[in-house]
């Protein structure tokens, strides 16, 4: 077995990492906070708050004007990505809840960028087989229920750009993709790891970052 370089994260450490990242603003942060204090049984549902300025960084890195987000909540990861859009630029934003996504619609429009979001009601496996099956697709956030993942994986990357960008969020699955017996969504992980590790048609790196991220680009 390798051995590990990681410097483990302790609450210390995390702290550092979060000033020495670029700050939530406002909106991201009054967000996060409402977030909390009004779903604190689905919380931890919301991206990590290092994955915001990650994402904004990715969005901008691969010039993205067309993103795909399977899985919004309350919105947070959405409007970091749709921040870091040209005015021009547009995120569909896919879930099946009205009153998740509500928070996300306030915070969206406070921030000024509520045009630049399409949210779009229905289950996400329906809304990517009705988007144009050519290459279009600059950036791809996946981040909705675990047993589907595999499914979007596959609407999406015939979808994607050259060079366009699939990050995928929770591929570690609280550690459970080492399980002997994982639950679930923790085997549906497991699978989609393997699957996306086999895929010729992608170059993927994971990475430890919240709990897993893989970052995959589109060959061609």
């Amino acid at each position: 077995m390798a051995e590990s370089k990681s410097t483990p994260i302790t609450a210390e450490l995390y702290d550092y990492v979060l000033r020495h990242n670029p700050p939530l603003d406002p909106v991201l942060r009054e967000l996060v906070e409402v977030t909390h204090s009004s779903l604190p049984q689905q919380a931890g549902m919301q991206s990590a708050e290092e994955q915001a300025p990650l994402l904004a960084f990715l969005v901008r890195l691969v010039g993205a004007r067309h993103i795909v987000e399977v899985g919004t909540f309350t919105g947070f990861s959405a409007l970091a990505m749709a921040q870091a859009l040209p005015a021009d630029g547009r995120l569909i934003a896919c879930d099946v809840s009205e009153e998740w996504t509500a928070y996300g619609r306030k915070a969206w429009a406070k921030a000024g960028v509520e045009a630049r979001i399409d949210l779009r009601i229905a289950p996400a496996l329906n809304t990517l087989r009705a988007m144009p099956a050519e290459p279009h697709i600059d950036l791809a956030y996946l981040d909705a229920d675990k047993e589907n993942y595999i499914p979007y994986w596959e609407e999406l990357v015939p979808r994607m750009n050259p060079g366009g960008l699939i990050v995928a969020d929770n591929v570690f699955y609280h550690g459970a993709v080492t399980a002997p017996t994982p639950s679930t969504a923790g085997a549906a992980i497991q699978a989609f790891n393997d699957h996306v590790a086999a895929d010729v048609r992608m170059e993927a790196v994971m990475l430890t970052v919240a709990d897993g991220l893989t970052l995959a680009r589109r060959l061609g």
